[in-house]
């Protein structure tokens, strides 16, 4: 299905996905009880601080992420490698409130942000014909990730310190992703596209600027819609702890659901990329969110330790479809020519819907917000965004040249 140097540019993909999860909500969630408990503070004081930090590296990403339009991937992603490995080590060192601050805005910086976007950009510019299924199979990375390291650093937690497990981590990155980097990709340059056997002569598009896409009003609607998940996701993910004691489920329930999570991803990533290749993304928009809603219903009826398995369940179909979209679609409506600024834009906005949606749960735990009517508020946010979606879901054609 694919040739050796497609193979190459997913396994890359694939690899820095996987290790772009230290610094996604999930992961981090899992050391909110052991940092608040050495730091002495509360579930709203830790969200402020991680919602500021991840706001802040999301401005930062902007600037940033947009380099990868001007250097050899090679280049950039040595870059992102040694970045990810400091920021890592830094956050071993967490003493203080301030401390605390600067680690989670290098470990959203350079893991969530740069990482996820060095993957996704490189995908969506060097494949075209078969972009659903190159991205699909690359974001396997995170859902490998997020199937085995919840469990894995829950166990780990119970006689390993977690600052311990951090300095770990920085030596895992500073060895395997130099190694993997330079087989994967040295060969691949700016202007490299995807090698394929089935010549298909398609239209010309367009290709947007990001001047341009910004003042383009279908960027904020289908923005609006990628952004649920984010928020959503990141809030559920940060403060488990409080669903986990709100819900009475016991210490393993959330990890073990992760696993759901994950298998559900993993599901809908394959499908959805083959009816992306066959379909479009531009017509698989309007459908992304509709599990999200049914997640966040779960979670407002029931209590059972059953419900978080099907909570998780219906969050990882989004999820699966999120990660492909959310990728695929910018390129399909503006070109790939300027995909790598566009996409730092996008990161960005995903990585500050982050920031919102975890300080939003925080503070509406502190007023004694429960989980049941945190997800009403969810709700009410996706299904506007469906609405406003299927408004414009005709116009959602790239311009022709």
């Amino acid at each position: 299905m694919f040739k050796i140097l497609n193979l190459k540019v997913i396994i890359f993909a694939f690899i820095f996905t996987f290790f772009s999860s230290f610094g996604q909500s999930f992961f981090l969630g899992l050391f909110n009880s052991s940092i608040r408990e050495a730091l002495s503070i509360t579930h709203g004081q830790f969200g402020s601080i991680y919602a500021s930090a991840t706001l802040l590296s999301s401005i930062v990403l902007v600037w940033i992420g947009k380099k990868i339009d001007d250097v050899n991937i090679l280049k950039f992603a040595s870059y992102v490698i040694i970045f990810l490995s400091i920021s890592c080590f830094i956050f071993s060192k967490i003493s203080s409130v301030i401390f605390l601050f600067i680690g989670i805005f290098l470990m959203r910086l350079s893991g969530q942000g740069l990482s996820s976007h060095t993957a996704t950009t490189t995908i969506s510019r060097f494949f075209e014909k078969s972009r659903g299924r190159a991205l699909s199979i690359g974001w396997l990375g995170l859902s490998l990730a997020e199937f085995i390291l919840p469990v894995l650093i829950v166990f780990l937690l119970t006689f390993i310190h977690w600052r311990d497990i951090w300095v770990s981590i920085s030596i895992l990155v500073i060895i395997v992703l130099p190694i993997a980097t330079y087989f994967l990709v040295k060969e691949v340059k700016l202007d490299t596209r995807e090698d394929s056997n089935n010549e298909v002569i398609t239209k010309p598009i367009k290709q947007w600027k990001r001047i341009e896409v910004l003042k383009d009003y279908r960027f904020y609607i289908v923005c609006m819609t990628m952004l649920a998940a984010p928020w959503i996701a990141t809030g559920t993910f940060v403060y488990q702890s409080f669903i986990t004691s709100s819900k009475e489920w016991g210490p393993y329930v959330i990890a073990q659901s992760f696993m759901v999570y994950s298998i559900t991803t993993v599901v809908t990533l394959f499908i959805s990329g083959f009816l992306i290749d066959k379909f479009s993304s531009r017509k698989l928009l309007i459908y992304m969110n509709v599990p999200l809603f049914f997640a966040t219903a779960v979670l407002f009826f029931f209590d059972s330790e059953v419900s978080s398995f099907i909570f998780f369940g219906f969050l990882g179909v989004t999820n699966g479809l999120a990660n492909v979209l959310g990728s695929s679609t910018w390129a399909e409506i503006y070109g790939v020519k300027h995909i790598g600024s566009i996409k730092a834009l996008t990161t960005a906005l995903m990585v500050f819907a982050t920031a919102f949606g975890t300080a939003l749960f925080g503070i509406l735990i502190d007023i004694n917000f429960s989980i049941e009517q945190i997800a009403i508020v969810s709700g009410a946010y996706i299904l506007t965004s469906i609405i406003l979606l299927y408004l414009v879901r005709s116009k959602l054609n790239p311009q022709y040249m």
